[in-house]
């Protein structure tokens, strides 16, 4: 213990004052005084002298070293014969200066105040409590010696998070080693692109600077209607254009525009959100002033996550044909909950807010255009509550506020019960007999809603249902919610076939 406590003498730092005693006993005779200058013994300071002129010696040769180098250098000292000499000096004075180390922790291991202190600082370094900060801060010695009060591990700073695994548990397809692993798949799937539909690779420089990675499949020249039309995609976070849902559109005749997430692939920075817009901003743009498609002949079709991009587009561009989001959300915050721990809420919320605010549905609504969603029915990743409760499919939420938002007047209690049962349907004989069950007369819904576009022409939302029926407004409202929402049987990840890809709904 005596030789641990003289080495802790040693390396330990230079004491200057002592602000007030850290216990009762050691203030007796000090009355009065608020704080006192460390007094070392005679050996102490001698050697503390010799240390410290040893250091500015140091200093000052480190700062001048260059000019000392080439000083020495033109002097013809820097060579192996005379640099053996100079070794030898140097090692002997790194000897000397141990041994006056040595002797200075002998001098502070006899003076009871420095004991007292380098006691208190090994305490408070180990057991980092309150009562040992209080002590500790009784002294005044070397800043780089004093024990961390503060650090971001000790609670969980919602920026680091964000931009550390935060970004990464959201971005999956962002870390550089399942690209890897993906590689191989990667460029087979561009290959296939480029040499079977003749696919154009283009690199976009985005406003924030990043390269923008897109594949765009040229189908004007096929004759078909379909092909006049171009589908921008957006993918989800572990997809690339490569392998991702381009696939889709391309199966069905379209011209189809794609493009990696910043972070993704051969594109450049990190998927943040602000990023993300950047990125769907330039690709817009490139479609428009250099693939020459015009925004009514653009639809936005986004896969998962891909729904935060599809909807800054829809609010964005307005005048964009029209919107398909499969297997999306209305917010990630509910999803985001459901991963991390309890304790933890308060903290996701404010990370997710501050710096993830995936908000679908807040950037859908100011959409005027239509608007098709697809339901994965056994979706087992933006469920709340597993993939056997499709009522917790987070897709039922954008659903019921985008009804809401538009047809205010329809989906009362009465609307927004009838959607949740058919909500609550799990295949498509439980749709059929929800929507058989209140006697839904599709005729009549698109009559009456003709009717109130003809003699109004406004914008949502509108007030039709103002005057009717709580029959009339269920008819409505599942009428509404068929037409706004397609269900497919399927898991989260599974490819949409072409089949299942449709314009969205329109008056």
């Amino acid at each position: 213990m005596a030789g641990w406590m003289w080495l802790r003498c040693i390396l330990g730092p230079h004491l200057q004052r002592i602000h007030r005693s850290p216990d009762s006993s050691r203030s007796e005779g000090r009355a009065g005084r608020r704080g006192w200058t460390y007094q070392p013994r005679s050996l102490e300071r001698h050697t503390d002298s010799i240390i410290g002129w040893a250091s500015a010696l140091w200093s000052l040769s480190y700062y001048s070293s260059p000019l000392l180098l080439c000083y020495l250098y033109r002097k013809g000292y820097i060579c192996s014969s005379k640099l053996v000499p100079v070794s030898q000096y140097v090692g002997t004075v790194l000897v000397c200066l141990l041994g006056v180390a040595c002797l200075r922790g002998w001098g502070r291991w006899k003076s009871s105040e420095y004991l007292q202190f380098i006691t208190i600082l090994e305490e408070t370094k180990k057991n980092h409590t309150p009562a040992n900060k209080k002590k500790v801060r009784c002294y005044d010695f070397d800043f780089s010696h004093w024990p961390s009060d503060f650090s971001w591990t000790e609670v969980s700073n919602p920026f680091l998070i964000a931009h550390s695994f935060g970004r990464r548990m959201l971005y999956p397809g962002s870390v550089g080693l399942l690209q890897k692993a993906m590689r191989p798949m990667l460029q087979q799937g561009q290959a296939r692109l480029i040499e079977e539909f003749d696919g154009q690779r283009n690199k976009l420089v985005a406003c924030d600077g990043n390269e923008i990675d897109t594949m765009f499949v040229d189908r004007r020249g096929d004759g078909g209607q379909t092909g006049q039309t171009l589908v921008i995609c957006c993918e989800g976070n572990a997809g690339f254009y490569e392998v991702g849902c381009m696939n889709t559109p391309l199966e069905g005749g379209y011209s189809v525009l794609g493009w990696n997430h910043p972070g993704f692939g051969g594109s450049t920075g990190v998927p943040f959100p602000q990023n993300e817009a950047n990125a769907m901003d330039v690709v817009i743009q490139f479609a428009m002033h250099k693939l020459g498609f015009q925004l009514k002949d653009i639809v936005i079709y986004a896969w998962s996550i891909g729904g935060f991009t599809a909807s800054w587009a829809a609010m964005s561009y307005p005048e964009i044909q029209s919107v398909v989001l499969d297997a999306s959300f209305d917010d990630l915050l509910p999803l985001a909950l459901k991963v991390m721990p309890d304790s933890w809420r308060p903290l996701v919320q404010h990370t997710v807010r501050q710096y993830m605010n995936l908000n679908n549905a807040d950037q859908l609504l100011k959409y005027q255009g239509p608007v098709l969603l697809i339901r994965r029915t056994r979706d087992e990743i933006i469920t709340t509550a597993g993939p056997e409760d499709v009522m917790s499919n987070r897709g039922n939420d954008l659903l019921l506020k985008l009804l809401q938002f538009r047809y205010p007047k329809i989906m009362t209690d009465e609307g927004i019960r009838a959607v949740r049962q058919w909500l609550g349907s799990s295949n498509p004989l439980e749709e059929a007999s929800v929507y058989s069950g209140y006697e839904v007369d599709d005729d009549w819904c698109v009559s009456v809603l003709q009717s109130y576009q003809a003699e109004r022409d406004v914008v949502f939302p509108w007030s039709v249902g103002e005057d009717m029926t709580p029959e009339g407004r269920r008819q409505l409202a599942l009428f509404l919610a068929r037409k706004y929402m397609r269900n497919f049987e399927t898991t989260h990840c599974t490819p949409l076939p072409a089949s299942e890809f449709h314009p969205p709904w329109r008056l």
